[in-house]
């Protein structure tokens, strides 16, 4: 939560102010029940607790119970202007935590949902207050919606009146000429709501994206990873400190040459831990078995069981312990799906580096934009003799989607610079500060030697490093377009319309398995600016009685797709898959899927159909299936009737199917059959 923007405060005190005379107020409201369980049983993104856990729900279980109201008030102000206020007051038993059990500021769920007046003056229309603004009228997707940001807490399922999250702006609106229109807003900068995009990870939501869960998810979250690395490597480094030779361990040598502070000749420090277990050498079974009772169960060695990450964070794929009969471990860094496989270069030097001071923190920062700093946009509107509406947008907004970076800082909370060292045959990463300090290095803690006695482990470091994840929002530039128009020549009514957007530095995930495979979180995983060109072009017919039937073409271009299969390094090209760098989907990237590249144009296909049905058109059905290239799936049916003139039933069916490695096939386990009833007072 955060304080109003300078803008809202003043609109505020705008519609506050006493001397303004209010009278004819008018109230309504509408209460209104949803209920909805889930249809199937499995897992879902980001419900798991520990590696062992799948994290199912059961078919038939509540997902959803809201009981919630909204309060329509309406009034003059003086003679020539008009005011309008709602209200929602609201309570979901089956919330996941307070965000989504009660209100909460700007979301779908904010008491204060909308207060605004109308208003005219120097021949120009004003609706100043916290309002909604629609500009695009694309099926399931928005585009050139994108001055109000939006609540994902049910992805797609809800309508965009309800899911749109009103904000402050001033909204002012003239006709130029015969035909023209043009539109300017000035208004607050809120992001979109997005579960578990935040420091909780919001653990048992049924619409975790997964790659949201690869930032905050208790399992697969690198946010959570980091310090179980941390506690590992505090592992590798007592057993270099005893000179200890784990079972299937190789048992580290005395120092040699030193590069950087590091012995080199023979010292397992300069080498990949991936490949510690060497009496298993090319045996991979047993290697990863190894490695995994070192993580996993650590007291067998006889390190202190604080050191364990007892299969909580996806290290490793689940074994059996060390010995243990029933093991089945993987270990395939050329296809990773756990932490330590894009780790698989990591040396134990970096490692000894998240090990520093007791073992690295990491933290979740949230940094906003000044609330000064408002969102511009602008929107011409007209029309062609032939019958042709069109627009042109432009908004100069920061992004709604915010984008998410890792920082490492000394303990006292400086930044620093990851670099690549050449150490021997292998490489290391350091964390530097500005003078070429390591204060996370070993090498600031280490004596003469790092077997036996004369390795001084964490001498010389009192507080851990800080891996910093910061979430933060980046202007960009939007210029759009949109038309439709009518065909009357043919038998059945037909229009075409299309919408087109430009973006312009658009924050975009890009994985460098190279460094990532280094030990390098910071650049291994960044975001970086891209731009994108979007578009819909859709037909409406209407056939039959009132049957209307809607398709759509819909296709994302990232206009500078990273898609290098060559070493960061050396410029070498790859020869193995764990190499090179490339665009992430933003939807899906996950440890468990080698973090899923993305698409360089990617498409989608939409069909709605809708018609009223019973007596006297009281009720109508809709329906809308989206498919996503690469297999997703999304289809709701929904029909809501009215009974009387006070009450309103409804039901809606959405079935989410095809790949799990799709934005809509990921939820599969998320669909849900939901039925709701609204009582209408006037």
């Amino acid at each position: 939560m955060h304080s109003k923007s300078p803008l809202g405060l003043a609109i505020a005190a705008l519609l506050a102010t006493p001397a303004v005379s209010y009278a004819e107020i008018e109230v309504s409201a509408e209460l209104k029940n949803e209920t909805a369980v889930f249809l199937s049983s499995g897992p879902i993104t980001g419900n798991a607790r520990t590696t062992l856990d799948d994290g199912d729900v059961s078919g038939g279980d509540l997902m959803k119970f809201e009981n919630s109201a909204r309060i329509f008030i309406n009034g003059d102000v003086g003679e020539d202007s008009t005011w309008h206020a709602e209200l929602r007051p609201v309570y979901e038993s089956e919330g996941v935590n307070d965000d989504y059990t009660w209100h909460r500021n700007y979301t779908q769920n904010d008491y204060l949902r909308e207060l605004y007046i109308d208003t005219t003056g120097f021949d120009w229309d004003f609706r100043i207050g916290k309002q909604q603004v629609v500009w695009g009228t694309a099926d399931g997707i928005k585009l050139l919606d994108i001055i109000n940001p939006t609540d994902f807490r049910e992805l797609n399922q809800n309508a965009f009146e309800d899911s749109r999250i009103p904000v402050w702006m001033v909204n002012a609106e003239r006709y130029i000429g015969e035909r023209g229109n043009i539109q300017l807003i000035i208004s607050q900068n809120e992001e979109n709501k997005v579960p578990g995009l935040n420091e909780s990870g919001d653990s048992g939501h049924p619409f975790i994206l997964k790659g949201v869960d690869a930032i905050s998810g208790r399992v697969n979250g690198f946010l959570n990873i980091a310090p179980a690395l941390s506690r590992v490597a505090n592992t590798f480094d007592l057993l270099a400190v005893g000179g200890v030779g784990a079972p299937g361990l190789t048992a580290f040598a005395g120092a040699g040459s030193s590069v950087n502070g590091f012995a080199t000749a023979g010292a397992l420090e300069s080498g990949a831990f991936g490949g510690a277990c060497v009496p298993f050498t090319g045996v991979a079974t047993a290697s990863s078995q190894c490695l995994d009772g070192i993580a996993q169960n650590p007291t067998a060695l006889g390190i202190p069981a604080a050191n364990s990450n007892n299969r909580v964070t996806n290290l490793i794929d689940p074994q059996a312990p060390v010995g243990g009969a029933a093991a089945s471990p993987q270990w395939n860094p050329e296809d990773p799906n756990s932490a330590f496989e894009h780790l698989s270069a990591t040396s134990f030097a970096t490692f000894d580096q998240y090990a520093a001071g007791g073992g690295m923190v990491s933290t979740y920062k949230v940094k906003r934009p000044d609330e000064e700093n408002a969102n511009l946009g602008f929107r011409y509107r007209s029309y062609t003799d032939s019958g042709i509406n069109y627009s042109l947008n432009y908004a100069y907004i920061y992004d709604m989607n915010p984008s998410v970076s890792i920082r490492v800082k000394d303990p006292a909370g400086n930044e620093l610079s990851a670099q690549n060292l050449a150490l021997g045959a292998d490489n290391i990463t350091v964390f530097t500060d500005a003078n070429g300090n390591q204060p996370c290095s070993a090498a600031a803690r280490r004596g003469a030697g790092l077997g036996g006695a004369s390795a001084g482990a964490f001498a010389g470091s009192t507080a851990p490093c800080i891996l910093e994840f910061v979430e933060e929002q980046h202007r960009i530039h939007n210029l759009g377009a949109s038309f439709d128009m009518a065909i009357d020549s043919l038998d059945v009514p037909l229009v075409l319309r299309g919408e087109f957007l430009y973006q312009k530095d658009v924050r975009t995930p890009v994985v460098d398995r190279t460094r990532l495979s280094y030990g390098d979180l910071v650049n291994g995983l960044k975001s970086e600016k891209a731009d994108f060109f979007k578009y819909v072009i859709g037909a409406d017919f209407t056939f039959l009685t009132n049957l209307l039937v809607s398709g759509q073409f819909i296709q994302f271009r990232n206009l500078d797709f990273v898609d290098k299969r060559t070493d960061s390094f050396t410029g070498a090209p790859c020869t193995i898959a764990n190499c090179g760098r490339y665009t992430a989907d933003p939807a899906t990237l996950s440890a468990t899927n080698g973090l899923n590249k993305g698409w360089k144009n990617k498409e989608f296909y939409s069909l709605f159909l809708s018609k009223p049905f019973g007596a006297n058109q009281l009720g109508r059905w809709n329906n809308i299936i989206i498919y996503e290239e690469g297999g997703g799936y999304w289809n709701r049916l929904d029909a809501e009737y009215t009974l009387t003139d006070e009450w309103i039933v409804s039901g809606e069916i959405n079935v989410y199917f095809g790949d799990d490695e799709t934005t809509f096939g990921q939820f599969e386990n998320s669909s849900n059959v939901q039925v709701g009833i609204k009582y209408i007072i006037e």
